[in-house]
């Protein structure tokens, strides 16, 4: 999981990186540049679905690697579609190429599969940090991919895509390969074990109490009733899925226009991609560290936590002066620390709470959830940097962070029955 996760992350980046760069350059203009980051977050959610549901059907790895070969088409797909100066191909390869976003996403859910309970915020983490490297190597390499892309003849923005392709396929490759035993599949087959043994063990018992009773023991007397199916989306469940969704719309929301704040203020290209960078490994590199706090101090204390922090980041990227290239890196580091205590509180719920019988597809569809929070963070995001500028994107993104405090209600105390 972790070098399908390395391979990932780099493929990841370069649609965060240049995609608003090259919308703004076809588009001739700021205002719908947040469309391509739309559309991948948008072609996600329909991903996470499928995902979830092939997932659920067959495994891990079948879903995970179909995923990922579709976002390495997407990639091939925008390629294509700057060679060719087709607008229409651009904005369908774009929504394809989300398939590897949400399969990223979706994977650190196969890190909790096996995890005991006490554990489980860190070990989905561990996934989380595998995506770092090539996360981070991904947006300083738009230099050089750009002239790889160049020397054939492409625009020099369509060269990260040309990485992306090979990086989702080789991702496809080292799940559908490696990934075994599958996760789920295992975690499926133990709980179904232990399930059995436990009504063995309550039959074994029943009959032993009857028969010293010398009533006559009759087995099908003696099993045990199935359990009535549980609510799956608890009041828990859709608190988790509310942090993970308002925490990607500030996320995707403010790291989106950044790119396009920067060069408008003289940035180069390289300046961009090293402050992109430096978010996206604060977005991977703590995970093992917010895995840490939700299996110490629970999940509501660390999703109050994360919208505090993208408060913080919000109003930071709103006051430092444009020319200020660390300020603004500290605001997209701030951004992303917020992302990473927000995204592994909602995970541990969505792992914890939910049954492994309908744990992908419920999965999947909490991260269409948060898909489309996503699409409308960078769809929104332009149409506000356009209105009010940079500044006043801050302030609303960071206003929007107290939502994420105020989601997390505190428990209530239960009264016996």
């Amino acid at each position: 999981m972790v070098l399908g996760q390395l391979l990932a992350g780099a493929g990841l980046a370069a649609g965060v990186t240049v995609g608003a760069l090259l919308a703004e350059d076809l588009l001739g203009g700021p205002g719908l540049s947040g469309l391509p980051s739309a559309l991948f977050t948008g072609g996600s959610a329909l991903a996470a679905i499928a995902v979830g549901r092939l997932s659920q059907a067959r495994g891990r790895r079948p879903g995970l690697a179909a995923g990922f070969a579709f976002g390495a088409l997407g990639a091939v797909g925008i390629v294509a579609a700057t060679a060719l100066e087709s607008l229409p191909l651009l904005f369908a390869a774009f929504v394809v190429y989300g398939s590897g976003t949400a399969t990223n996403l979706q994977a650190r859910y196969a890190g909790a599969d096996l995890a005991t309970p006490e554990r489980r915020g860190r070990a989905l983490s561990y996934v989380l940090l595998g995506t770092t490297a090539g996360a981070v190597a991904g947006p300083n390499l738009v230099g050089p991919t750009g002239v790889v892309a160049e020397s054939v003849g492409l625009a020099p923005l369509a060269g990260p895509f040309l990485l992306a392709a090979v990086a989702y396929g080789g991702a496809a490759l080292v799940i559908s390969l490696f990934l075994r035993p599958d996760p789920l599949l295992e975690a499926r087959r133990r709980e179904g074990a232990a399930v059995g043994a436990a009504a063995t063990s309550s039959s074994s018992a029943s009959s032993s109490a009857l028969s010293a009773d010398g009533t006559h023991s009759d087995p099908g007397m003696t099993a045990p009733t199935p359990p009535a199916p549980a609510r799956v989306w608890t009041g828990e469940v859709l608190t988790g899925v509310a942090v993970m969704a308002l925490t990607q719309f500030v996320m995707v929301g403010l790291m989106t226009m950044t790119p396009v704040h920067m060069r408008a203020h003289d940035h180069a290209v390289t300046v961009v991609g090293l402050v992109i960078s430096l978010h996206v490994a604060a977005m991977f590199l703590p995970a093992p560290l917010s895995g840490f706090l939700v299996d110490k101090f629970g999940t509501r204390r660390v999703a109050v936590s994360a919208g505090l922090v993208l408060l913080l980041a919000g109003g930071l990227a709103a006051l430092a002066p444009p020319e200020s290239t660390l300020l603004v890196s500290a605001a997209l580091i701030l951004l992303g620390l917020g992302w990473s205590l927000g995204l592994v509180s909602g995970t541990t719920v969505l792992t914890t709470s939910v049954p492994t019988s309908v744990r992908a597809t419920v999965q999947g569809q909490a991260d269409v959830a948060v898909a489309l929070s996503g699409a409308a963070g960078g769809l929104l995001s332009g149409l506000v940097f356009a209105w009010i500028d940079f500044r006043g994107l801050g302030f609303t993104l960071a206003a929007l962070s107290l939502i994420v405090v105020a989601a997390v209600r505190p428990r209530r105390a239960r009264t016996p029955a």
